[in-house]
């Protein structure tokens, strides 16, 4: 839930700031709150206990075949709409709708507050189908479907778009939950913090680039083709996701290692 929440404060908070304090102002604010959550977690954040792995076990690498690789891409270009629908969301409603940036700013809040509960929600779906990965990949074509929706409704300055953008904050986020405990679990315990860091690596790039290449070519007002552009990184993380090999038991010898019970010594008698 914490990335939307975090957007949801930002504009909520930001755009008031700046009118009423300049720029610096609420770059200082975000400062402020990335300082503060620093100290946060290093006061209160701490490791888990690991479990004991016998002296000289070998743990597969889960890499060896092409699941994690698959959910890694899948992961990466599900976050092209993610980061379309959270950073251009207000900048269509200002520019566009010519509305007032706080009144935006607090209903891009709203939007983003359901899309944090989605994403519970998601997890929630994902343990009762008892699958990461089928929920994913249907979250991938609605997520197309609603790029497409904005598209159209961009093209046609329809008074719907507002309801696609709404849409948009909630199943465009959703899925990212699912990657990851996906990511974790198919790796397993030994190689999850490396396969969760290649996972971040993959979606921070996607996430870093995805706004400034939007904007160039969203232009002065090309939204309909920036949102039409948006929609093949979903269609294209659809076959990437690896529904069969979950639903076939296909996964690492890593997670299969981490999940098997330890071996007991015989009782003596």
């Amino acid at each position: 839930m914490d990335q939307p929440l975090g957007v949801a404060i930002a504009a909520l908070t930001l755009p008031p700031l700046a009118h009423a304090h300049g720029i610096h102002a609420a770059l200082l604010f975000a400062a402020g709150c990335s300082a503060v959550m620093a100290l946060a977690v290093l006061a209160l954040v701490t490791d888990p206990p690991r479990p004991v792995r016998l002296a000289g076990a070998a743990v597969p690498s889960p890499y060896r075949g092409p699941v994690l690789w698959r959910i890694h891409a899948a992961s990466a270009l599900l976050v092209v709409p993610q980061f379309a629908v959270s950073a251009f969301t207000l900048a269509y409603l200002v520019s566009q709708r010519h509305w007032d940036p706080v009144a935006a700013g607090r209903v891009v809040f709203a939007f983003q507050i359901a899309g944090a509960a989605g994403r519970v929600a998601a997890g929630m779906w994902s343990d009762a189908v008892r699958s990461r990965l089928r929920p994913m990949r249907q979250l991938a074509i609605t997520s197309a479907a609603l790029m497409v929706a904005l598209s159209l409704g961009a093209w046609a300055h329809a008074w719907w778009v507002l309801a696609g953008f709404a849409l948009g904050a909630v199943v465009t986020v959703a899925d990212n939950g699912l990657a990851f405990t996906a990511v974790a679990e198919i790796a397993g315990s030994p190689w999850a913090g490396r396969a969760l860091g290649v996972q971040n690596t993959g979606q921070n790039v996607a996430a870093l680039l995805t706004p400034p290449l939007l904007a160039s070519i969203i232009g002065d007002g090309r939204y309909a083709i920036g949102f039409a552009v948006v929609a093949v990184f979903p269609l294209l993380a659809v076959p990437f996701t690896p529904v069969r090999a979950e639903a076939s038991g296909t996964l690492s010898g890593a997670a299969a290692v981490s999940t098997r019970e330890p071996a007991r010594p015989a009782p003596r008698r």
